[in-house]
């Protein structure tokens, strides 16, 4: 084994990514209390650097530059240096990628590459990757950090007025325009949401805008609601229709996705979906997992079903701790090649079939066209179905379905002998939270009862492991529970657990969706001005606390936490949840009102609060229960929860334990908001009930 010449401080974390760094000649530190004392009394800026693990250009700037001694020496003469990963520290990223936008007037990235001052950690200048020698139109790495000093030594006066500035920028971002808690709340960002989408989708290939293509699976949630909304009025929204289950065909025919293994990368680069980015996250796969899975259930259409039951199976076999959780990222690179490991040459695969197998492969997955990747490499994506192969060689559609199964069983297993991609095994509370609602979501319509049990093993993995003394805690890995929990893994979680419970009732989980609402109220609600912050009330004092509106690669937590909070407040009857929800969406109406099509979440929260949910509470009998929930709970009704609660179960107090069964086998009680129906002990009139 090579040993190592260095050892900073980024030894002792737990996080791969920033232990990644720890043998950089960069004297690293990880925020914290050591290295922000050392910039004060040093006088030195601080050069802050945020990535994280599945991060291509992270991982290229680190071998030019970070592994470097020249440049190494001149970042530590002139700066003290903080690693963050950025999925362990959101609430540092969300804070100086916000910064970065307002000093550049662009969006920011990874690696994020910002100077702060030396006190107050207000960035005065920044950029994303910055190569070793001028490139790409840029100069050297090593000349941007002399620049960056000296600016810093001879112009203090200047920068502390634009630092000023930008504060008040920070802070202005947050704070509520007087007028919200006036406003009339209605369903125009709705309807302007809907069409800004429609507007930007690209027709030929599915997705929204040019390349690179990301999936947005908040967006294509948005147009699948509105689709299933409008079928059962007067004219069905063909548009919307159109936009929503083109770019999910596209993305599963295409390179995104992964037809050996299952599971989606991040993004596209180009926008026809052909070539990816070839990094796996969790957040991306939880969210289109359920999204795919609700598509199969409104269309029946077998090719979204196979992606979700393939994702699913990928999330269980690579993606799930032994104990429970599951695991962040698989990276772009192996072998320090970016898609190396998902790579093929048409002598690769023709060495590992048969002939049959070979011919169907080859043509169902492009490796008759000229290579798609560099060094004359094939990247497979599906560009012919395998009825029309079957009609090509005169077989029957199913023997070209056996080849092509066989193909990629025995094309899986040879890939999973190459050298691997990097896997982050660090366990994320909000990324396993949206990832128990996908697996939840895909278990109930797609009728995979193990996805349910994966989803419940994760639930049981992070009460044990980052529920402590009536907290959450946002990170585990090695055996080790850290870093206070943000808004984002409190909403999640909740939210998985509520669609976890629509799979089956489990004592218990509802006591603990509300122990978490309840500390979303006290620890994280802004009592003045209406939604939530990202960071709890005890949470270390940063430069911002900010309030995301906004979804960006994840869903924003204020759109989530008004939505979990409506439901559970129709469920429990507590009127503060309804009220907390409402005063998120005042404060964020402003926002709504400018782009609305930026916050689908919030958007959702908005129609469940026009239009009330319908919340149906099923008791009785287990074995009379199953027929009554199939028929409320395994349909496509996003704007239905059904709750299926055996007599004997354990209930939390509140309206619930007012819901008891009866003398028949089961009773229903059906409620839109808080109206409800006469107790329901037919399933004939339950029917009805579900027809109106």
């Amino acid at each position: 084994m090579t040993e190592q010449p260095h050892s900073n401080r980024l030894i002792h974390e737990t996080s791969p990514y920033l232990r990644q760094h720890a043998h950089n000649p960069v004297d690293w530190y990880p925020w914290g209390e050591e290295a922000l004392d050392r910039a004060r009394r040093e006088g030195k800026p601080i050069l802050l650097s945020i990535g994280y693990s599945a991060c291509h250009w992270c991982h290229v700037m680190a071998h030019e530059s970070f592994e470097d001694e020249a440049t190494a020496q001149v970042m530590n003469e002139l700066f003290v240096n903080i690693k963050v990963d950025r999925e362990e520290r959101p609430d540092l990223d969300k804070i100086y990628q916000t910064a970065f936008q307002m000093l550049h007037r662009r969006a920011g990235g990874w690696p994020l590459t910002m100077f702060l001052t030396h006190d107050d950690h207000v960035p005065f200048v920044g950029g994303t990757y910055f190569p070793k020698t001028p490139r790409y139109g840029m100069p050297a790495f090593t000349d941007i950090l002399r620049r960056v000093s000296t600016h810093y030594r001879q112009h203090q006066p200047e920068l502390r007025q634009q630092n000023q500035a930008l504060l008040d920028a920070l802070r202005a971002e947050i704070a509520a325009p007087a007028a919200a808690d006036a406003a009339v709340l209605n369903d125009a960002p709705l309807r302007a949401a809907r069409d800004a989408l429609i507007h930007s989708f690209d027709p030929m290939h599915g997705g929204f805008g040019g390349a690179p293509k990301f999936p947005h699976p908040t967006s294509l949630e948005h147009l699948l609601r509105c689709w299933a909304a409008s079928v059962q009025g007067v004219e069905p929204d063909r548009p919307a229709e159109t936009a929503v289950l083109s770019t999910l065909r596209k993305m599963a025919l295409g390179g995104i996705y992964d037809h050996l293994g299952g599971g989606f990368y991040r993004y596209s680069v180009d926008a026809e979906w052909q070539i990816p980015h070839f990094e796996k996250m969790l957040y991306d796969n939880g969210p289109l997992l359920a999204l795919y899975a609700q598509a199969w259930q409104a269309t029946q259409d077998p090719l979204f079903r196979t992606a979700a039951e393939e994702t699913g199976a990928w999330l269980l076999r690579e993606m799930q701790d032994p104990a429970g959780g599951y695991y962040a990222t698989l990276d772009a690179d192996s072998e320090g090649e970016e898609g190396k490991f998902y790579l093929w040459t048409p002598d690769q695969v023709r060495e590992l079939l048969s002939t049959e197998e070979y011919v169907a492969f080859a043509v169902c997955h492009g490796l008759e066209q000229p290579p798609n990747f560099e060094n004359h490499a094939w990247h497979p994506r599906r560009i012919a179905e395998p009825s029309e192969l079957a009609s090509r060689l005169a077989v029957a559609p199913e023997q070209v379905d056996e080849w092509l199964a066989a193909a990629r069983r025995k094309l899986l297993e040879a890939r999973s002998q190459r050298i691997w991609p990097g896997r982050d095994e660090k366990i994320l509370t909000a990324w396993n939270g949206l990832t128990i609602r996908g697996m939840a979501i895909a278990g109930r319509h797609l009728g995979r009862a193990e996805f349910v049990a994966s989803a419940e093993r994760a639930l049981d993995f992070i009460r044990a492991r980052l529920w402590r003394d009536g907290r959450l805690l946002a990170a585990h890995k090695d055996g080790q529970a850290r870093l206070n929990a943000y808004l984002d893994d409190y909403a999640f979680l909740i939210d998985g657990i509520l669609e976890l419970l629509q799979c089956r009732w489990r004592d218990g989980d509802l006591d603990f969706a509300l122990a978490l609402a309840e500390v979303l109220l006290d620890q994280f609600q802004d009592r003045e001005a209406g939604g939530f912050f990202f960071t709890a009330t005890d949470h270390e004092t940063l430069i911002q606390r900010p309030k995301p509106a906004h979804d960006d690669a994840l869903p924003a937590g204020n759109g989530i936490a008004a939505q979990v909070l409506l439901k559970l407040g129709h469920l429990t009857g507590r009127a503060d949840y309804l009220e907390a929800a409402e005063r998120t969406l005042r404060w964020a109406w402003p926002v709504l009102e400018q782009i609305p099509n930026a916050c689908n979440a919030l958007l959702a929260a908005l129609e469940d609060f026009l239009e009330p949910a319908q919340t149906i509470v099923l008791r009785g009998q287990p074995e009379a229960l199953a027929e009554w929930w199939e028929r409320c709970a395994r349909p496509y009704a996003p704007r239905r929860l059904t709750l299926a609660i055996p007599a004997t179960a354990t209930v939390p107090t509140g309206l619930l334990v007012e819901r008891r069964a009866g003398a028949a086998p089961v009773t229903a009680y059906v409620c839109t908001g808080l109206e409800c129906r006469s107790p329901i002990t037919t399933l004939d009139a339950l029917e009805r009930e579900l027809a109106q």
